[in-house]
């Protein structure tokens, strides 16, 4: 990834929000919460599916908060948030046990977050990253004065008030 302050911030930033609801959903998941034990009944994989998936959820936020594999992370969240988007949609519907659509939320939350650091590092990506030249920052290279230059008055806080 390119060593831009403002990419390094913005993509820890995703991967943090990713990896907290992930390890959010995991105490349900393995506790066994009769909300989660509700969902993975109606889709037939109590409790084998429900296992499964709160170790993958765990791995991907693990490897999210790791910063060499991050990548890998990003790309088993955006995956298993896909399968469990697809799940509401099909099958459970978006208002899942009166939760408002909160689980949904949450899905595509840790999905867009997911993606979002995966096209900030997709020049990281295995067997495709190559064809991507590294993500370069407009800012990376200017100092404050040279980005001062470049905007317009108004947004220095200068006053263009016409004299009366």
């Amino acid at each position: 990834m390119n060593e831009c302050r403002i990419h390094r911030t913005v993509c820890w930033f995703f991967q943090l929000v990713a990896a907290a609801i992930l390890l959010h959903t995991l105490y349900f998941n393995f506790r066994g919460a009769e909300e989660s034990v509700d969902i993975f009944t109606k889709l037939g994989m109590e409790p084998w599916g429900r296992f499964g998936s709160g170790v993958l959820e765990l791995m991907a936020a693990v490897l999210s908060l790791s910063g060499r594999w991050s990548t890998y992370g990003a790309a088993m969240a955006v995956g298993i948030m896909a399968g469990a988007i697809a799940s509401n949609l099909k099958r459970l519907g978006v208002v899942v046990n009166d939760d408002g659509g909160l689980r949904f939320a949450l899905a595509w939350t840790v999905f867009l977050a997911g993606a979002v650091v995966l096209w900030l590092r997709r020049s990281e990506l295995p067997w495709i990253g190559h064809r991507f030249k590294p993500t370069t920052c407009v800012l990376a290279d200017r100092t404050e004065s040279q980005i001062l230059e470049n905007t317009p008055p108004f947004s220095r806080g200068v006053d263009w008030q016409s004299p009366v």
